[in-house]
């Protein structure tokens, strides 16, 4: 058959066959875009903590898996102190991902949490195991920034505005957080949205180091991650 004998609804309908299923499905679509890349390894197999581990041992009680998403929180009680959940091993160059939920009671405290990354364990005389390093930070007046934990403070400012002006975006739902590192270059995504960037011009900041999940302390609130991966570059 002659193709330019076709009529153009038939040559439309020939068109839209080829393209891939999820480009006529959103739902499908957004899954295949929330999907790890190729490469990534999962951090988290849904049930257990097996590959993590508290940085303070006192600070088990925070910690735990409820409806397959690592969890931390003080009940119904405010937070009396920064808690980090890290993994045992180390990485240096990477793309990790993460879906997170951030909730709580903001008229009793600071609700607040973060993404230690590149980061490493101390033994503080009076704090007892801490951890020190870059942080990308989730919370409100924090979105999307770069902090130094307990070495020299605010890096970047997030791009608060642009994230609040996404659609559907409201402090207590479900995001995704990724991090890419990469030598020097440091680059922040929540929801797809370029949040924050950063060269490291010290050389003698250590380029290599664990992941943690942190929740601060102030008021009553709870933080939950699922669905983390690690790609290593």
């Amino acid at each position: 058959m002659n193709i330019t004998t076709l009529s153009k609804p038939l040559l439309l309908t020939l068109a839209l066959s080829t393209l891939p299923c999820h480009a006529k499905d959103p739902e499908a679509a957004k899954q295949a875009a929330e999907s790890p890349q190729a490469g990534a390894v999962s951090l988290f197999d849904g049930r257990t903590l097996d590959g993590w581990k508290l940085v303070n041992p006192k600070h088990g009680p925070y910690w735990s898996v409820q409806n397959g998403a690592i969890t931390a929180s003080n009940g119904d009680q405010k937070m009396p102190t920064n808690t980090f959940l890290a993994t045992t091993k180390e990485y240096g160059d990477f793309e990790f991902t993460c879906d997170f939920r951030l909730s709580g009671d903001h008229a009793t405290g600071l609700i607040n949490s973060g993404i230690q990354y590149r980061s490493l364990l101390k033994n503080h005389k009076k704090r007892g195991m801490g951890i020190s390093g870059y942080q990308a930070d989730i919370g409100k007046d924090w979105w999307g920034g770069i902090y130094d934990e307990h070495r020299r403070g605010k890096l970047v400012k997030g791009n608060e505005a642009a994230l609040r002006a996404s659609e559907g975006f409201k402090d207590d739902n479900w995001h995704r957080y990724k991090i890419v590192c990469k030598g020097n270059q440091h680059k922040l995504y929540i929801n797809g949205i370029l949040t924050a960037e950063y060269t490291e011009k010290n050389p003698k900041i250590p380029a290599k180091g664990v992941i943690a999940l942190q929740l601060h302390r102030g008021g009553v609130a709870k933080i939950e991650y699922k669905n983390i991966f690690i790609k290593e570059l």
